[in-house]
């Protein structure tokens, strides 16, 4: 389903929060210690300083001149857009990491599925809570930002409606997301390794074709799917690999998701916000690119699904395209093809992934699946403000 672009973009978003920013809580019992900050987001700005009221005087004496520069300080209309637009994403990545956290994580229980996760890498477990934190902080990070500048925030809990695995571990709490119907698209395996660029028109082929062709599970569904940690099948292998494939597909499009709106921004405080937090979805991409190919060579059929998933062996006798070892984006294109190539997060330009194709992307790719149609009336109106966001002079 693929919603109207050519909707109002005056669509009413009461659905967010206007008084309170939205911290998402912790569902893990043991956090990791460097994760530990979550716990006290939105309480440092409120604590002052020992001998703080040894200022009191010089305050009072620049509170006139401060609210002169009130307005000096709010943020344009389209930085707010874009804000917005962002939490709204870093929302949907946290619903859906939270659901892989739960069943794949550092403190999930042992199952097939964790094993066949541990295949793409020993380390998998680990890196997936760490992802999870990280969406969580951005999405709380924003919507902090946006409460500080006086704006309303984004709170898409009254959408969380979507049935969750029924593994009888995960509690069975209303999802923004369905990782159960997924049609994953792997041309960011191909696009990295060529030399050609999709901001000048080029196109690149699948990685795993067959994921682009149907519908496939990247979570287990039930207990039956969870599988022997000892000895996995190859169905339940199957879903671990979707999955190591669709988290490389969802960390690529906040790459450029970032990169493309930092240049709409006008504040130079809102550019360093999409800077900082989009260098930490490269680094996500990047994990996940060195990954996904260590999936092993099976075929499955998924009879719920009724859907045929094929993974190659991609470590060994592949062209460039698809060697699996070949992390680093390759030398393309960039601004004119007059200038020589050079090595960049790719789409970034106007157009190829911004943020109505970054909505669009999810909506292809399944995440949305059941979801309303207010839902989706909701992020498509934010991201038609994002992309309509437009840098203004300082003057």
């Amino acid at each position: 389903m693929h919603p109207d672009t050519n909707q109002s973009e005056d669509h009413d978003i009461s659905t967010a929060a206007e008084s309170r920013p939205l911290v998402p809580s912790l569902s893990a019992p043991n956090r990791l210690a460097r994760r530990s900050f979550l716990r006290n987001l939105g309480i440092g700005a409120a604590l002052l300083a020992p001998g703080a009221a040894l200022l009191g005087s010089a305050g009072k004496a620049l509170a006139a001149n401060d609210k002169q520069k009130k307005n000096h300080h709010a943020l344009s209309r389209g930085d707010v857009a874009i804000l917005q637009l962002l939490a709204a994403a870093e929302l949907i990545e946290t619903d859906l990491w939270q659901q892989y956290n739960e069943l794949g994580g550092v403190n999930a229980p042992d199952s097939g599925y964790k094993a066949g996760l541990v295949i793409l890498d020993g380390d998998q477990p680990q890196y997936i809570a760490d992802n999870t934190d990280d969406e969580m902080s951005h999405a709380a990070f924003l919507n902090a930002y946006l409460k500080s500048k006086g704006e309303q925030q984004v709170d898409l809990k009254q959408f969380a409606n979507l049935e969750p695995s029924q593994v009888s571990f995960v509690p069975q709490t209303g999802r923004l997301t369905n990782l159960r119907q997924l049609t994953v698209d792997t041309s960011w395996w191909t696009r990295y390794r060529s030399t050609t660029n999709p901001d000048f028109g080029a196109a690149f082929p699948d990685a795993v074709p067959s994921l682009k062709t149907g519908q496939h599970a990247a979570i287990p569904r039930n207990n039956n799917e969870l599988g022997d940690p000892n000895n996995p099948s190859d169905h339940v292998k199957a879903i671990a690999f979707t999955a190591g494939f669709h988290f490389g597909f969802i960390e690529q499009g906040g790459t450029s998701l970032y990169a493309t709106l930092a240049q709409k921004v006008t504040s130079l405080e809102v550019l360093r916000i999409l800077l900082s937090i989009g260098g930490s979805e490269i680094m996500h991409f990047q994990t996940w690119q060195d990954k996904a190919g260590n999936a092993t060579p099976l075929t499955d059929f998924d009879p719920i699904n009724n859907s045929t998933v094929t993974f190659a062996d991609l470590t060994t006798g592949q062209p460039e395209t698809l060697q699996s070892n070949l992390i680093m984006p390759e030398p393309c294109e960039f601004i004119s093809p007059n200038l020589p190539a050079c090595a960049i997060i790719r789409p970034s330009g106007p157009g190829q992934l911004d943020a109505r194709g970054a909505i669009n992307s999810f909506i292809e790719d399944g995440l949305f699946q059941g979801q309303s149609a207010e839902f989706l009336q909701l992020i498509n109106s934010l991201a038609r403000a994002a992309d309509a966001a437009q840098r203004e002079s300082d003057d």
